[in-house]
C-alpha cells in the first residue's frame, strides 16, 4: 500500500530512469535509490493494479556497482538519477536497455554488437537550459536544474557535469539575477560552451532597464563570458555584451573541420563522445571518393563535414533553413564542397523525392525516421548508418528495415552521450547485399 510499512524486495534490473526493478507477489515494484542485486527496504509511493512506484529506505544488502554520488545535490536535483552507480555498470544498463528494445520492439538482434563509446563522466555538459526562480520580490533567486518530479528549481551551488568553470558561475548567476530589475520576469539561462568562448543567453520577458544593462556588461567582463539576449523564440536571441567576439565553435581535429554554431542552435553536449561518435560513424559508413551519401537531418554539417572530407559526394538535408543555411557556410569556411537541401523528412512525399544515393546516414530527433525507412525502395542504399537518441524509435525503424525493407542489422551499440542519467543514445549499421 502507497505509504504503508516498509517492505523488502530483492532488486532484479534497473530502468533508465535510474529505478531498481523488483517483483513483489507478481507485481514490478519501481524501487528509488536501488541497484540490481540489492536487497532493499522500500516504502510504496503509488501503488496501481499492474505496478508500483517506491522508494529505498535501507539497503540491507549492498551492489558491488553502488558507489557515493559526488554532488551534494544527488537525489534532489533531477539532472541527474544514475550517479549512485559505477560509471562502467551505468554504461552496461543502457547497452541492455538497448538490446531489450531492439528485440521486443523491433524483433531484431544485431549480428554483432559494437564496442559502447563513451567519455569523460563529470565536466561534460557543454550545453544545458539553467531554470532560472525568484522566491519573493526581495528574497533569494535560484539557478539551476528542477528538482527531481518537481517544477520547482533545486537549490543547488554547484553542478559537477556542467565544465567547472560554468558550475562556478552558478552563485554568481544567482546575485546576477537577484539584483536585476527583470527577477522575476527572467526563467531561464541557456548555457553554449564552445571551444574557446561560453556563450550565456538570458531568456527575458521583459525588457531591461539602463542599469540592468550596466550590471550585465560589468559581469561579462568580470567572468570572461558572453551575454546574449532572447526576448522571443531562439531565433530572437541576439549577442548583448560583448557584441565583437569570438565565434563559438568546436573542432573535429581527425577530419580538419571547425563547425560553428549559435547558442541556441542543436549541438551535441558532450563533445568528447560526439567525436568519438563522428569517427564511428564515419568508419561504418566508409564513404569512398565518387560515391554519393545522403546525410539526413544533417544540422550544422556534423556528419556531412567529415564525410565531405573523405571525398565523398555528399547532400545534407535537414528541415531548417536556418540551420543548413549555417550548413553550408561551414562547409565554405572549412574549404569542403557539399550540398545541403531543405526538405520536411517528416513528410512522405518529400521522403519520396529524395535523391538516389550509395549510404545513407540518419541522425533524425527523438521521433525517428519511420517516414524515411518506409520510402527506402528497391534501388535503396546498401549501406545506413542509423544515429539515435531514443532506442525505441531506433528499434521500430530496425523492424521496418528488416523485416519489410531487407536489410540486415550488422551492427549496434550504445552511446553514453549523457553519462550520469537514464538517457540512451545508439548508433546502428544496416547493410544489404
Amino acid at each position: 500500500m502507497a505509504g504503508g510499512a516498509a517492505l523488502t524486495a530483492l532488486v532484479e534490473s534497473l530502468d533508465l530512469e535510474g529505478r531498481g526493478v523488483a517483483h513483489v507477489d507478481g507485481k514490478a515494484v519501481f524501487i528509488d535509490g536501488a541497484l540490481p542485486g540489492e536487497r532493499v527496504a522500500y516504502v510504496s509511493r503509488k501503488a496501481k493494479r499492474a505496478y508500483e512506484i517506491a522508494t529505498a529506505t535501507r539497503i540491507l544488502r549492498e551492489s558491488a556497482a553502488r558507489v557515493t554520488p559526488r554532488c551534494p545535490h544527488f537525489g534532489v536535483c533531477g539532472g541527474c538519477t544514475m550517479q549512485h552507480l559505477e560509471p562502467r555498470a551505468q554504461v552496461a544498463t543502457k547497452q541492455r536497455a538497448l538490446e531489450d528494445a531492439l528485440w521486443h520492439i523491433g524483433k531484431v538482434r544485431p549480428e554483432s554488437m559494437l564496442p559502447p563509446i563513451h567519455g569523460p563522466s563529470w565536466g561534460y555538459r557543454r550545453r544545458a537550459r539553467l531554470s532560472v526562480r525568484a522566491l519573493s520580490d526581495s528574497g533569494p533567486v535560484l539557478v539551476g536544474f528542477r528538482e527531481r518530479r518537481s517544477t520547482h528549481v533545486a537549490e543547488t551551488t554547484s553542478c559537477r557535469v556542467l565544465p567547472p568553470r560554468v558550475s562556478a558561475l552558478i552563485v554568481p548567476l544567482r546575485e546576477l539575477v537577484g539584483g536585476l530589475s527583470v527577477r522575476a520576469r527572467l526563467p531561464q539561462i541557456e548555457v553554449a560552451v564552445g571551444d574557446e568562448a561560453v556563450v550565456l543567453v538570458l531568456r527575458l520577458l521583459e525588457p531591461l532597464t539602463a542599469a540592468d544593462e550596466a550590471v550585465l556588461r560589468k559581469f561579462a567582463d568580470a567572468h570572461a563570458v558572453q551575454l546574449w539576449l532572447q526576448p522571443g523564440g531562439p531565433a530572437s536571441a541576439r549577442p548583448f555584451h560583448p557584441v565583437e567576439a569570438p565565434p563559438l565553435y568546436y573542432a573535429l581535429p581527425e577530419f580538419g573541420v571547425r563547425i560553428r554554431f549559435s547558442p541556441t542552435d542543436f549541438t551535441q553536449v558532450n563533445h568528447e563522445v560526439n567525436t568519438l561518435l563522428v569517427r564511428r560513424a564515419v568508419q561504418l559508413l566508409a564513404p569512398r571518393p565518387g560515391e554519393r551519401i545522403l546525410d539526413l537531418f544533417c544540422g550544422l554539417g556534423n556528419f556531412t563535414l567529415p564525410i565531405a572530407r573523405c571525398g565523398a559526394e555528399v547532400i545534407g538535408i535537414e528541415g531548417s533553413a536556418a540551420l543548413v543555411d549555417r550548413a553550408r557556410e561551414n562547409a565554405q569556411r572549412n574549404g569542403l564542397v557539399a550540398q545541403f537541401m531543405v526538405a520536411d523528412l517528416f513528410e512522405p512525399a518529400a521522403c519520396a523525392r529524395l535523391p538516389r544515393c550509395e549510404a545513407m546516414l540518419l541522425d533524425p530527433p527523438r521521433e525517428g525516421a519511420i517516414e524515411i525507412v518506409k520510402a527506402v525502395d528497391d534501388d535503396a542504399p546498401r549501406r545506413i548508418v542509423y544515429v539515435s537518441c531514443d532506442p525505441a524509435t531506433l528499434a521500430r525503424d530496425s523492424g521496418v528495415l528488416v523485416h519489410v525493407k531487407g536489410y540486415r542489422l550488422a551492427a549496434a551499440g550504445v552511446v553514453n552521450m549523457f553519462p550520469h542519467t537514464g538517457h540512451a543514445e545508439a548508433i546502428a549499421l544496416f547493410a544489404r547485399q
